[in-house]
């Protein structure tokens, strides 16, 4: 019986994918340091270390380049509130601590804050990161009878907001926040969402997965 596993990647294939995720990594520097605006090719290669001519054997523009790294970003992010989260079952709880997580990453990833703060609203809707899984836990939250909203895609773009509203604050102004600011944000984003006072103060002061 043949073996149903895909055959190791070759030297070149390795190679690529080295070269690939380099261009990625500083691309997600520059997004972070200042954003898109008059950064070269030629920058971006210079500080992934590659050829300028191997750019265009992976990307077709400047712009798919950042996008990918946008995707990367969110992806990373994602897949860390999906591992940190994991063994909490009340989906409100899985919401609330996505949004404490996310609401630290100035401290803990401060690189994902920035590159989230200057990628803007489109993040909100994403088909990546807190996006989605956030719209999932917060219509299984409403069919939970634990949020009392009408739409949740509505209910979406107010936390999004808040959430992109607190990382730019932090990071500005680190001095008007402090380490328990995000937990606050939290259980402002669950009383607007119907959930009452104790019960969501309750929610926001229990640990955190990972901590």
């Amino acid at each position: 019986m043949k073996s149903s596993d895909p055959r190791p990647a070759s030297r070149l294939e390795r190679r690529k994918t080295r070269t690939r995720q380099a261009l990625i990594d500083a691309a997600r520097a520059f997004l972070a340091r200042q954003g898109m605006a008059e950064v070269s090719i030629q920058e971006l290669t210079e500080a992934a270390d590659v050829g300028f001519g191997s750019f265009y054997n992976h990307f077709g523009s400047k712009d798919e380049l950042f996008q990918a790294a946008i995707g990367d970003v969110l992806e990373e992010h994602g897949q860390l509130l999906d591992e940190l989260t994991a063994g909490i079952e009340d989906p409100a709880e899985v919401f609330a601590a996505s949004v404490r997580l996310t609401g630290r990453l100035a401290a803990t990833h401060p690189q994902i804050a920035r590159i989230l703060t200057r990628t803007g609203l489109p993040y909100i809707d994403s088909d990546k990161g807190l996006a989605p899984r956030a719209l999932r836990d917060i219509r299984r939250a409403m069919e939970a009878g634990r949020f009392r909203v009408k739409n949740p895609h509505v209910a979406l773009a107010g936390a999004g907001g808040s959430l992109l509203g607190f990382l730019q604050l932090w990071l500005e102004h680190p001095d008007l926040v402090d380490e328990n600011s995000p937990d606050e944000l939290a259980e402002q984003v669950l009383r607007m969402f119907g959930m009452g006072q104790e019960e969501a103060g309750a929610i926001v002061r229990r640990p955190l997965p990972g901590g």
